[in-house]
């Protein structure tokens, strides 16, 4: 399978970004080293380029009907500007895909999904849209920029009329920013806060050039997929793929928060069973309390060596110097403060099952 270039491709070649095939697009995996990386945008800003993931617009009157079937939040309850966490969930247990809805107004909505599932998603919001809803996929033309850190606003504020302290969490607006139209939205992947913006890919190039110039004088640095998947795992973010797949169920994945059983959608009879029945496994987040890092993959055992579940994501934390991880365990052992043990190579070392973000 041949993979796709985002649009600053080039750019970041010469920035000395190490290009990897990532959910089938060339990416850059890291500029520098992923702890200053990370480290960067813990404390100061940086700029991730993550261009390759999906934006579909769905609009007409029936809009909002497609949307509340085929995802599992209720979107009936956000509002213009306003942007809300949600999944697909298929029509046997798992998810296809957990993405955001952004709403324009209420006949207009974009989802924001994971690059490796655009045709994946399309096809699926497609085969269910038996409503009056037009879909447009506008991942190809749409750039995108997430710019994270605790200096972020001060940086694009330089940019731009738009008040940004007035964007909260999970909500945006459209502006013009660099002196180009796009959607500025209080949104990322790192807990550090900051700004992801959606830039038609012809204004692209200027749009970074001019980020990179206001700052300037904080040093600002690209940022790569490697410190990305350092800074969501501190946050205990899910990973598409890794802590949740076709097989997971959203209440195993703690994602009940986003199942809404106040409205129809698919497949939500057998979850609201598997709610009322329990779940017998649980996604946790861990501490490592022996030296180590856990690793996909890794099994997960008790004290006697039974294996009680599987690692999904892990690291080692830049800011907490240990490793961390989310993984699934045997209902029992999901409480916080549980003892776990990671085998690595052959060796079953101790971990703490804690209750993410590991870093407050």
């Amino acid at each position: 399978m041949t993979t796709q270039k985002i649009p600053l491709h080039e750019l970041h070649v010469s920035l000395g970004g190490k290009m990897v095939p990532f959910a089938g697009f060339e990416m850059p995996v890291r500029y520098s080293s992923d702890k200053e990386e990370h480290m960067k945008v813990r404390e100061s800003v940086g700029v991730f380029d993550v261009s390759h993931m999906g934006e579909f617009m769905i609009t007409g009157p029936q809009a909002l009907d497609l949307i509340q079937k085929v995802t599992s939040n209720d979107a009936s309850k956000i509002v213009d500007g306003q942007a809300q966490y949600s999944c697909l969930p298929n029509d046997k247990g798992g998810i296809v895909d957990d993405l955001i809805v952004y709403r324009f107004g209420p006949e207009e909505y974009m989802l924001v999904v994971n690059a490796s599932n655009i045709e994946k998603d399309w096809n699926w919001i497609k085969s269910h849209n038996d409503f009056d809803a037009q879909m447009e996929n506008i991942s190809a033309d749409t750039a995108l920029f997430a710019v994270q850190g605790p200096k972020a606003a001060e940086v694009l504020q330089r940019l731009t009329e738009v008040d940004l302290s007035a964007i909260k969490f999970y909500h945006f607006t459209t502006g013009v920013l660099a002196g180009k139209e796009m959607i500025i939205s209080g949104t990322g992947y790192t807990g550090a806060g900051g700004f992801e913006l959606y830039v038609d890919k012809q204004d692209a190039l200027e749009v970074w050039e001019a980020i990179f110039e206001a700052g300037k004088e904080f040093d600002i640095a690209p940022i790569g997929l490697g410190a990305r998947d350092t800074l969501r795992m501190e946050m205990g973010f899910c990973l598409y793929g890794n802590d949740i797949t076709d097989e997971t169920s959203p209440l195993e994945a703690g994602l009940g928060w986003i199942t809404k059983f106040t409205k129809d959608f698919v497949n939500a009879e057998a979850l609201k069973k598997q709610k009322e029945e329990g779940v017998t496994k649980r996604l946790v987040g861990f501490e490592m309390v022996d030296k180590g890092i856990p690793r996909h993959d890794y099994e997960i055992v008790d004290e006697n060596g039974v294996a009680i579940g599987i690692v999904t994501s892990g690291t080692m934390s830049p800011l907490l110097n240990k490793g961390i991880g989310l993984g699934y365990v045997n209902t029992g052992y999901h409480q916080p403060d549980s003892k776990i043990f990671i085998a690595i190579r052959n060796k079953q070392l101790e971990a703490r099952v804690t209750k993410p973000p590991f870093i407050k």
